[in-house]
């Protein structure tokens, strides 16, 4: 919620910024991206090695979502507590206890004895892993021209996908080791605390608003701003395009078949915890072959049709992917290669959704309120859309059996989405067209959008 503050002097000019971007650019996203592993494994980590935890520990299957559920859930209240920590540490000192320190808290999980203990834990330390993931756009801001900022934060994601994918086979082998989750667990948290110990000693902060030409380098109190403004968020309700946005991020339950996939081909197809592993990593490599396509394919349908070129191939990624997943969890087959090529393509259209959704939320809303439309729709929206489906999926599981719930609450739900961005066909036309024409007669969007 955005809060007042007193007015502060703006930052003095700093030096011209290079057009190329800052300094240690490259690293600095490469520091930070070595932070956001520790999230990708923590999920491999539930999605490989949940049906050993269930015996070690007596759990049913609803446990794996109400661990998936809270983990993300937490970072709705953990993401804005790091930004505001920001106000006296430096972002720096930050990511570095988020990324370090914090990941005492996933070693100490390895401890576990029973669920509450697990879930607490567990849940604490995830809300550590949140802090890179808070930071890394703006840090990438800060560091590159606007020309750049999307393809670097596109390739990161995909890396941390196919890393996902890979960390999730890799778990998969501790299967055979006795309390080899345990093991897990502590690596986990090995890794999270190399990766802030680089951070603290090889980041070099490019200052807020580098690019800009005012930088500040101050090592606490640095201003940051206020997180999502809720007077803007009630204004862009007035966008029906924005709503129908905001209700398909809520029906967006791609993420929660990556939780549940392991223990869907090791309950319902009989795969072995290490070939269901095997079979799921391909995803990862088909998120970012989908990413790499569809940037360049959506490009060309905006040409064709800027009112419903991307629309139209959003809509068609929804409906692929409920086909797909249709045919990777509801039927079994002899080889795993099969397995392994749905899930591949479930993963390049599940790419599209992000390189897609973006530019249309960009088409439809002022400058000065994208910040606040993409905060509250990912940040937000996203974060209780996915614990919430993962929490259905769950306790679905438990009492009609995994390949059941995956059949309601994923490809059922997935399939509703893509009639319900129907509505964009209608609205994103007129939106669209408002836009250009506040654009083009100078208009006031603060007085436009206000409620």
């Amino acid at each position: 919620m955005t809060t007042q503050h007193a007015p502060t002097a703006p930052s003095a000019p700093g030096p011209s910024p290079s057009p190329q971007g800052a300094p240690h650019r490259k690293r600095n996203v490469a520091l930070i991206s070595g932070a956001m592993v520790t999230d990708s494994a923590e999920s491999g980590l539930l999605s490989a090695l949940f049906p050993v935890i269930a015996a070690s520990l007596g759990l049913a299957t609803s446990a794996l979502g109400v661990l998936v559920a809270a983990g993300r859930l937490v970072s709705v209240v953990s993401g804005p507590f790091w930004v505001f920590l920001t106000r006296f540490l430096a972002r720096r000192t930050v990511l570095a206890i988020a990324s370090g320190l914090w990941g005492v808290w996933a070693i100490v999980a390895a401890f576990s004895q029973d669920f509450l203990q697990l879930l607490i834990l567990n849940t604490i330390a995830a809300a550590g892993f949140t802090a890179a993931h808070v930071f890394l756009p703006a840090v990438v801001g800060d560091s590159f021209p606007d020309a750049k900022r999307g393809r670097v934060i596109g390739w990161v994601y995909g890396a941390l996908v196919i890393s996902s994918s890979l960390l999730t086979p890799v778990f998969g082998q501790l299967a055979d080791v006795p309390e080899g989750w345990r093991w897990g667990y502590v690596a986990i948290g090995v890794i999270n605390i190399l990766a802030g110990l680089a951070i603290l000693l090889f980041l070099k902060d490019p200052g807020i608003g580098y690019m800009d030409g005012r930088a500040d380098h101050r090592e606490a109190g640095t201003a940051t701003d206020d997180g999502v403004s809720w007077r803007t968020v009630a204004s862009l309700f007035r966008l029906p395009s924005y709503v129908v946005l905001v209700i398909s991020r809520l029906l967006s339950p791609h993420p929660v078949l990556g939780a549940f996939a392991v223990v869907l081909l090791v309950e319902a197809h009989g795969l072995s915890i290490q070939v269901a592993t095997a079979a799921f990593a391909p995803f990862g490599i088909g998120y970012l072959a989908g990413n790499i396509v569809i940037g360049y394919l959506g490009d060309v349908a905006n040409r064709f049709s800027a009112d419903r070129g991307r629309v139209t191939l959003l809509q068609l990624s929804q409906f692929a992917f409920g086909g797909l997943a249709f045919l990777a969890t509801q039927v079994t087959y002899d080889g795993v290669w099969t397995y392994s090529l749905f899930f591949a393509l479930m993963g390049a259209f599940q790419g599209w959704n992000p390189i897609l959704n973006r530019p249309i939320v960009m088409a439809i809303v002022p400058p000065e309120h994208r910040g606040t439309a993409f905060g509250f729709m990912i940040s937000i929206v996203e974060s209780i859309s996915y614990s919430a489906l993962a929490l259905i999926t769950g306790f679905v599981a438990g009492a009609i059996g995994t390949q059941g719930a995956v059949l309601w609450t994923i490809v059922a739900v997935v399939l509703v989405n893509g009639v319900v961005l129907t509505g964009l066909q209608i609205t994103f036309p007129r939106d669209r067209r408002a836009m250009l024409a506040l654009t083009d007669v100078g208009a006031d969007p603060q007085t436009t959008l206000s409620p």
